[in-house]
């Protein structure tokens, strides 16, 4: 799956892109999912855009609209129950999600590393994983 404004993308690299997906549509079993021109917010707001395009259309009385609403119309949309992760590893340091899947980490658990993807190792990932099962998910509830 490819999420992002794929159609702004040069059109030898648009063009290999959706021959990849075409070429793995039948695929099962692994998901794989690249964020090629993607930014979080431009997502909400296309969200947007088709949520009140269809209020405007009388397809959606705009009381209706709730959470499952806009996350339907995200981009991750296809992957249902993985639509939202449940960990986020940030490599190199830096400790902000950089305008990435903004509404769908809202109850991700986040890993930061000061290692660099080049040099993220098995290891580390092992360590991600061991950390992130030591705690205790509330998905926004209190105790």
């Amino acid at each position: 799956m490819v999420m992002g404004n794929v159609d702004q993308l040069p059109e030898s690299t648009r063009t290999a892109t959706l021959n990849a997906v075409k070429d793995t549509a039948d695929n099962t079993g692994m998901v794989l999912n690249f964020a090629l021109n993607y930014g979080g917010r431009d997502e909400l707001v296309q969200a947007t855009r088709a949520i009140a395009t269809a209020a405007a259309a009388g397809e959606l009385d705009p009381s209706a609209i709730d959470m499952d609403t806009i996350s339907g119309q995200l981009m991750t949309a296809p992957l249902g129950e993985l639509a939202d992760p449940d960990l986020l590893i940030r490599t190199s340091g830096e400790e902000r999600i950089s305008n990435f899947l903004l509404w769908q980490l809202a109850y991700s658990e986040m890993v930061f590393t000061d290692q660099l993807w080049p040099d993220f190792a098995p290891a580390d990932l092992e360590s991600a994983i061991r950390d992130f099962q030591s705690r205790n998910r509330r998905f926004g509830k209190v105790k």
